[in-house]
């Protein structure tokens, strides 16, 4: 019996993230453009600078329910013939509100990209904010808050930051706004603050995909070319400021089986040149099944399905008042919750007082650096990373020169970044759970003086 040949393997093929092409438009809004040849549904990424401390004090929340209300009908459409539209040119619409900046994201087949770009457009140009829309998504936005309150990441996560930034600080408060605040918000408010910040002088679009037989610039300025507007007022943004003095908060969760752990502080953000090394050592330490603290916790101890270490932008600028969340997450039962937490802290004195080894290192370099051009098949995955690269006011070659960065990390650099990432005597430590069970065995580790709040 003859078989079919067995398939080898090809030469490999260099790969590098791609730089966009960049053109200004007459009406101050930026356009990048990467042509992917193949991918049919292409990826616009719309971004505009309206930090969240740019809302009203005591409307927090108002920039999240504009930018849902930015799909809910339009000038010449009501919200479902605004849905209709979208559904009939095979296109979904998406938009949220960050620290940063509001994005707005489109993906449509590439052959009906004009049209998508149209609705794209009515969008941003002239939402109707219709007041019986702006009022159901004030209300949809006040019953998600007390399933938020429930789901113990996000509790864990709200109370982070509260006790990380300071009071006044808007990084210190829901980032969608809390139940008070939201309801303080009406169609008025949300109208106010459109006309005030929504922008195309200051604002870009990233545009990602196949452009065979697209005139590109050509519907650019028949779409998001109408789009008119002087440049805002810019919002007061102050540097980013937090207090990681030692503790623990336990959010209280009486009868709760699981304790949901989050441990974190502030660091650099990725204009500082420790990132590559730190977001090496940070992978090490627990950003895979293979990192030491689920080499530990999960496989050796059995206390947790996963435990991560991650840093997450807040706010990232070039003039160097930035930062980023450096965290550490997940869940444990909660009578394991005592030695969990000592296990976890003996991982991070290991790490300060042996390092990290080399094998770890050219693991995280091949998962981090050799996966790369599987993360980025799709044109959304591409134009959401140059979006970032944009909001955080970092060179459009930044993160193909990552890959480089972190290929060329070393051992001993990348150890340092984690140790300075985590200290022992710098971590504020959030626990939800049962406060019964748990404050006293995490009284007895000394790792913060433990304090107990109710949920």
């Amino acid at each position: 019996m003859e078989l079919h040949p067995r398939p080898t393997g090809g030469e490999p093929v260099p790969w590098a993230f791609p730089a966009p092409e960049r053109t200004d438009l007459p009406n101050g809004l930026k356009l990048l453009r990467v042509n992917r040849p193949g991918q049919q549904v292409i990826a616009v990424e719309v971004c505009v600078p309206v930090p969240l401390t740019a809302e009203p004090e005591g409307l927090e929340g108002v920039a999240a329910l504009m930018v849902r209300a930015l799909s809910e009908g339009t000038e010449q459409h009501s919200a479902e013939e605004f849905a209709a539209e979208l559904e009939r040119c095979g296109a979904t619409l998406d938009a949220h509100a960050d620290h940063a900046a509001i994005r707005v994201s489109l993906e449509v087949p590439a052959s009906r990209l004009e049209r998508g770009m149209e609705l794209l457009a009515d969008a941003l140009r002239a939402p109707a904010f219709a007041d019986a829309e702006v009022e159901r998504l004030v209300r949809n936005r006040l019953d998600e808050i007390p399933h938020e309150l429930a789901n113990p990441a996000r509790r864990a996560a709200m109370a982070l930051s509260a006790e990380l930034f300071p009071a006044d600080s808007r990084m210190s408060r829901p980032r969608q706004g809390s139940e008070e605040s939201v309801a303080r918000i009406d169609p008025a408010a949300v109208r106010d603050f459109y006309a005030a910040q929504v922008r195309p002088t200051g604002s870009s679009v990233v545009i990602v995909g196949d452009f065979a037989g697209v005139d590109l610039d050509a519907v650019v300025e028949r779409t998001l070319g109408r789009w008119r507007g002087e440049a805002a007022a810019p919002a007061v943004v102050l540097p980013v400021t937090a207090d990681d003095t030692r503790r623990v908060v336990i959010v209280d969760r009486p009868g709760s089986v699981q304790t949901q752990v989050l441990i974190g502080r502030v660091g650099p953000d990725r204009h500082d040149m420790v990132w590559p090394a730190q977001l090496l050592g940070v992978y090490c330490l627990g950003g895979t099944l293979t990192s030491r603290l689920d080499r530990v916790l999960r496989e050796e101890k059995g206390y947790t399905y996963g435990m991560r270490a991650f840093a997450q932008v807040l706010r990232s600028s070039s003039a160097g008042d930035g930062a980023a969340m450096l965290a550490i997450s997940g869940s444990v039962a909660t009578d394991v919750t005592g030695p969990a937490m000592a296990d976890l802290w003996q991982v991070l004195r290991t790490l300060a007082e042996s390092g990290l080894t080399d094998d770890e290192r050219d693991v995280a370099v091949r998962n981090l650096v050799g996966v790369a051009p599987l993360r980025f098949e799709t044109a959304a995955s591409v134009a959401s990373t140059i979006a970032d690269q944009v909001d955080q006011q970092l060179p459009d070659d930044f993160q193909a020169k990552l890959y480089a960065r972190l290929a060329e990390t070393g051992t001993v650099e990348a150890t340092a970044a984690a140790v300075n990432a985590f200290p022992v005597d710098r971590l504020v430590t959030v626990l939800v759970g049962d406060a019964g069970q748990i404050a006293g065995p995490l009284k007895e580790l000394g790792i913060g003086e433990v304090t107990v709040v109710t949920a």
